[in-house]
C-alpha cells in the first residue's frame, strides 16, 4: 500500500511527521511516471515541482491560503494532494480531469490558466483583494524562470514591490521553459547560481572577513558581518528582485522536502512581498527527462524502462513538420526570410529552422506581444519575418498586431499554428478566434490551406507578394492528409482566388482550410440522397474571390460556410454581411457551421470535431436539414 492511499486532501499530508515527507515526495513522483507512461501527458515540469508541490501544501494551509500555480504544466503532483488521485489516470481525456488548472475542478485550483506568466498578477489580485476584504491569509504565485522572459510578469512585480503588503512569489528556476529557456534573466539567474566566482567569492568573503584579528574585539565583528552582507549584496542573484522591492530568500535547494518546509515555515514570519528562489531540475527522479527535459516536456504513452513510445508514428507528418521543412526551403530561396517564435521551437517546428539558418531564427521567449514587434521592426528594414505561434498564444499580441503591423502595412507573415481544435490540451490552447480576430483588421490578408501542399504554397505566396501588409497562414494540430511534395514541386496559387472542387445546384458549401475535405465527403454522401452540393475552397478568406462567391450566391438557394473556428464574427458571419450588400433578384438563405458559441472542453480532436457536427457526418446532417427546411417551405 503506498502512503498516498491516506492522503485525500494536504490536511492528511499536514498530519503527517515530517520524517515521513520523503516517503510521500517518492510515492507522488513514481505515480505520475505510472499515469504519464500509460496515458500521456505532461511529463518533465510535474517531476521538477514533486518536493516543492509536497513542501507548500505541508507549510500552508491550502486552500485557505492561496496557491497560484503558472499556467499548470507542473501541477499534476498537485492534483495527486488534492484528492484527484484516483482520477489522475483520467487526465486530457474527454470528461476527465482538465490538463490544466480549473477553479470549477478544485477549490485547490485557485486560478485557471494555460498560457504563461499570469500567476504574479492574479496572486497579487488576491493579495490585494484579501486585504480589501479584511481577510487573513497567504497568498503564493509559483512561476517558473522561463516565464519570467515574460513582461506581465514584470508588470506584477513592478505592481507589487512598491508596497508593503504580504505577498510572497515563488521562482521555480529549472533553467527550461518548454524549451530551454532563452533571455537575459535566464542567463542572469542560471550565470549567478552556477558561477564559480560567485560561489568562490562567498566563501573567501566569509573567511576573510572572520579571519580579522580578534583584539579589534565586537567592533570587527559588527563590521565584518556587514561588510559581507554588502559584498554578498553585490554578489547575489536576488539583486534585481530586492531593487524590485522584493525580499529575497534563496537560492533553495529544491529537491530537498526538508529545506523547502523550513524555508516557508520562515517564510510565513516575514512582513511584506518576498521572493523564494527554489532550484529545481525539469524531469527530475526520471533519468531520460533529466538528460532531454525538451523532448520530455510532455510525451504520449511510454515504456517506463526503455523510454520508447508505445504510440505508433502516424504514416503522414504532422502539419508543423510539413511548415519547418517548408520554411527552410523559403530560406533557401530568399535571404530576407527569418523565422521568429516564442518559446515554442519544437512546436512550431522552428528548430528545423534554426539547425539550417541559425543566424535567421529568433526564439524571442514567452513574449509573444515582443516578437510581433520585433518583426514590425524587421519589416521595415526589407526583411521578411515568419512568425510561428500558436493561434491561441498569438491572441496575447493582438494589440501588437493591429498598431505596430496593419497600421504601418508592414508585411509580416503570422503563420498560426494549432489553429482550430488543439484536442487535450482543452479551452486554454484552442485556437478558435484566429480567423475573427484577424478577419477584423484592416489590410490583413486571412489565409487557410486544404492540406498541407496548400498551406506552403500560401505561405510562400504571402513571402514573395509584392502586396504590402501582414498575411496570416493557419494549420491545425493534426497530420496532414496527403504526401505533402517538396516545395518547388507545389504550383503556386493565384491571388485571392478560391477554388471549385464540385459543382451542384442544391446548395454551395463554402468550406474554409480543414472543413474542406469532410465537405466534399459530405457531398458525396449527399449526392446518394440526390441532392445535389457545390464545395468550394475559400482558401482566401480575405481578401475573397468577389467573382466566384457572387457566381454561388446567383447560382444557389442555399449557401453553407464551414469553418474550424468561431461561429461568433468568423467567416460565415463576415460573408453573410457580403451577401447582404449584393443586388441580386432573390438572395439566397446562408447558414453558417462553425465552433459555437463557449468554450470547448478537452478531448481528442476527432471527438471533439464530431460532437459539434464539424466532420463529415455533420455536415451531411446540416446540409439535410437545410434542404428539407427548404423544400417544405410554402411558395410565396
Amino acid at each position: 500500500m503506498s502512503v498516498l492511499d491516506h492522503i485525500d486532501s494536504p490536511q492528511d499530508l499536514r498530519a503527517l511527521p515530517r520524517t515521513e515527507l520523503q516517503a510521500v515526495v517518492d510515492a507522488a513522483r513514481e505515480r505520475h511516471i505510472d499515469v504519464v507512461s500509460k496515458k500521456g501527458g505532461h511529463f518533465g515540469a510535474s517531476l521538477g515541482v514533486v518536493e516543492l508541490t509536497v513542501g507548500l501544501h505541508y507549510a500552508y494551509e491550502t486552500p485557505r491560503d492561496q496557491i497560484v500555480w503558472d499556467t499548470g504544466h507542473q501541477a499534476y503532483i498537485h492534483k495527486i494532494l488534492t484528492g484527484r488521485n484516483a482520477e489522475l489516470p483520467t487526465i486530457r481525456t474527454r470528461h476527465g480531469l482538465a490538463p490544466f488548472l480549473r477553479r470549477d475542478e478544485s477549490d485547490y485550483d485557485t486560478f485557471g490558466a494555460g498560457h504563461a506568466s499570469t500567476s504574479i498578477s492574479a496572486a497579487w489580485g488576491m493579495a490585494v483583494g484579501r486585504d480589501l476584504n479584511d481577510e487573513d491569509f497567504d497568498v503564493l504565485a509559483v512561476i517558473g524562470d522561463g516565464a519570467m522572459g515574460c513582461g506581465l510578469a514584470y508588470e506584477a512585480l513592478n505592481n507589487a514591490g512598491h508596497t508593503d503588503r504580504d505577498f510572497v512569489v515563488v521562482l521555480n528556476d529549472n533553467d527550461m521553459s518548454i524549451a530551454p529557456a532563452v533571455g537575459a534573466m535566464n542567463k542572469y539567474l542560471t550565470g549567478m547560481t552556477t558561477s564559480p566566482a560567485y560561489n568562490k567569492a562567498r566563501g573567501l568573503v566569509k573567511e576573510a572577513l572572520h579571519r580579522a584579528p580578534q583584539s579589534i574585539g565586537g567592533l570587527m565583528e559588527e563590521v565584518a558581518g556587514r561588510l559581507e552582507e554588502s559584498v554578498m549584496h553585490m554578489l547575489t542573484p536576488g539583486l534585481i528582485f530586492q531593487e524590485l522591492g522584493f525580499r529575497y530568500v534563496g537560492p533553495v535547494d529544491g529537491h530537498d522536502v526538508q529545506s523547502v518546509v523550513d524555508t516557508f515555515q520562515r517564510v510565513q514570519g516575514l512582513k511584506g512581498p518576498v521572493l523564494v528562489h527554489v532550484i529545481t531540475q525539469k524531469g527530475k527522479g526520471f533519468a531520460r527527462a533529466e538528460d532531454d527535459p525538451w523532448t520530455w516536456h510532455a510525451s504520449g504513452p511510454f515504456d517506463k524502462v526503455t523510454g520508447k513510445g508505445r504510440k505508433k508514428t502516424a504514416s503522414l507528418p504532422r502539419y508543423q513538420k510539413v511548415f519547418g521543412n517548408g520554411l527552410v526551403e523559403l530560406a533557401e530561396a530568399d535571404r530576407r526570410v527569418v523565422a521568429i517564435t516564442a518559446a515554442m521551437p519544437d512546436g512550431t517546428s522552428t528548430d528545423i529552422f534554426s539547425e539550417a539558418h541559425p543566424d535567421r531564427y529568433f526564439d524571442v521567449g514567452i513574449a509573444e506581444g515582443h516578437g510581433v514587434t520585433f518583426a514590425a521592426g524587421l519589416a521595415t528594414r526589407g526583411i521578411k519575418p515568419v512568425v510561428a505561434i500558436y493561434s491561441t498564444f498569438l491572441q496575447r499580441a493582438y494589440d501588437n498586431i493591429v498598431h505596430d503591423v496593419a497600421l504601418q502595412d508592414l508585411q509580416v507573415v503570422f503563420g498560426m499554428d494549432r489553429a482550430g481544435i488543439a484536442g487535450e490540451d482543452g479551452p486554454t490552447h484552442h485556437g478558435v478566434f484566429d480567423i475573427a480576430y484577424m478577419l477584423s483588421v484592416p489590410g490583413m490578408k486571412v489565409t487557410a490551406g486544404k492540406d498541407g501542399s496548400e498551406m506552403l504554397a500560401l505561405l510562400r505566396h504571402a513571402t514573395a507578394s509584392d502586396a504590402p501588409g501582414p498575411w496570416s497562414v493557419r494549420w491545425p494540430r493534426a497530420a496532414v492528409p496527403s504526401e505533402v511534395p517538396a516545395l518547388g514541386d507545389i504550383p503556386d496559387v493565384e491571388s485571392f482566388t478560391w477554388e471549385i472542387l464540385r459543382n451542384g445546384g442544391d446548395l454551395a458549401i463554402l468550406a474554409v482550410g480543414t472543413m474542406v475535405l469532410p465537405a466534399l465527403e459530405a457531398a458525396e454522401a449527399l449526392a446518394e440522397d440526390g441532392i445535389r452540393a457545390t464545395v468550394v475552397n475559400c482558401r482566401f478568406l480575405k481578401p475573397y474571390d468577389r467573382d466566384v462567391f457572387e457566381e454561388m450566391a446567383r447560382s444557389h438557394p442555399l449557401i453553407l460556410t464551414v469553418e474550424e473556428g468561431t461561429v461568433v464574427n468568423g467567416f460565415g458571419a463576415f460573408m453573410a454581411g457580403e451577401l447582404d450588400a449584393l443586388e441580386l433578384e432573390q438572395r439566397p438563405r446562408a447558414a453558417a457551421m462553425g465552433i459555437p458559441d463557449r468554450f470547448i472542453e478537452h478531448g481528442s480532436r476527432g471527438e471533439l470535431l464530431a460532437e459539434m457536427g464539424l466532420d463529415a457526418e455533420g455536415i451531411a446532417e446540416r446540409v439535410r436539414a437545410l434542404v428539407s427546411t427548404r423544400r417544405s417551405a410554402p411558395v410565396s
